[in-house]
């Protein structure tokens, strides 16, 4: 759905100026770093620009999108062809009343966990190894090192794009599952409140310590990449499944299957989403074919073919 880019341009520049971005490259705002722009870019920075948004989604019948840290995404080449919205540094922000942890949607959630850390708050040490904003992370219920979100998420902030309102979502009605939730599509989740306890500071910097050591050593910090590809199956994981049908070091074009981590492909300078893509495939056909379990991605697709494999 294309719908009348030059109306939503109006309705947008009246509300925001310059600050509406058209032909926008996406590629930099992704670990990936693959992909064409956006047909148009805002980074709102108030829930007037929230609401400047779903107007001009609304009145114009575009497609849009909204965008994190860019850590579990991929970008078509050819880009997105709607409206992206990344929310802004108004959104970066986090505040503590007693046990629990209040935070912008746009706040990383390493960062997030350093504040935890800084006031003696235990529950949110898995987050340092986790490269998301704290929004992308809650819309996909993140985790590593034995925690997810949905550990300790208790109240959800979000702006519908619908219908141009705010709202709160209770941390039981968001459907939380291993790795999905069940948030409206039209959702922009702008802050979050955390219940988390206290704990020995000693205590959580050592653990969390531990996850960046963890993730240092296993994962290709140093390759554009974009996190884990596939969810790991019931009672097994995505990496082995693919050692062991002999995916690990499987090239496609300028992307390959990292040779430190099978579920982590990783990108050459020039590489296509078309690449990734076909990779992604020929992985899942390997590890059918082998054991039978057919692998399901955990990386979110934007645009074009890319968002038609999603």
């Amino acid at each position: 759905m294309r719908g009348d880019l030059s109306l939503a341009t109006s309705v947008l520049r009246a509300a925001v100026g310059d600050r509406v971005r058209p032909a926008f490259p996406l590629a930099p705002l992704t670990t990936f770093r693959i992909g064409g722009p956006a047909a148009l870019y805002v980074e709102p920075e108030s829930e007037a620009d929230l609401i400047a948004c779903a107007e001009a989604v609304r009145r114009a019948e575009i497609a849009f999108v909204v965008l994190g840290k860019g850590s579990n995404v991929l970008v078509a080449d050819e880009g997105f062809p709607g409206l992206v919205l990344r929310l802004g540094r108004s959104y970066r922000w986090a505040a503590r009343e007693g046990n629990v942890l209040r935070a912008g949607g746009a706040m990383p959630l390493p960062a997030l966990a350093g504040v935890a850390l800084t006031h003696g708050l235990a529950g949110l040490e898995f987050g340092v190894a986790i490269p998301a904003s704290l929004g992308g992370a809650i819309r996909m219920n993140a985790g590593a090192h034995h925690g997810e979100m949905a550990d300790v998420v208790r109240l959800i902030d979000v702006f519908e794009l619908g219908s141009g309102t705010p709202s709160q979502v209770e941390a039981s009605a968001a459907g939380f599952s291993y790795r999905r939730s069940r948030l409206a599509p039209d959702a922009v989740i702008v802050g979050s409140a955390l219940q988390l306890s206290p704990g020995d500071p000693s205590a959580l910097r050592e653990r969390m310590d531990e996850a960046r050591a963890w993730r240092r050593r296993t994962q290709p910090l140093a390759e554009p990449n974009c996190g884990s590809v596939f969810m790991n199956p019931p009672g097994d994981h995505a990496a082995r499944l693919i050692e062991e049908a002999g995916g690990k070091g499987l090239r496609v074009g300028g992307v390959q299957v990292s040779p430190k981590h099978a579920n982590f492909i990783v990108a050459e300078p020039g590489a296509r989403a078309v690449d990734v893509l076909e990779l992604i495939d020929r992985l899942r056909s390997l590890v059918r074919q082998r054991t039978g379990v057919v692998l399901e991605t955990e990386v979110r697709a934007i645009g074009g073919e890319a968002h038609a494999a999603a």
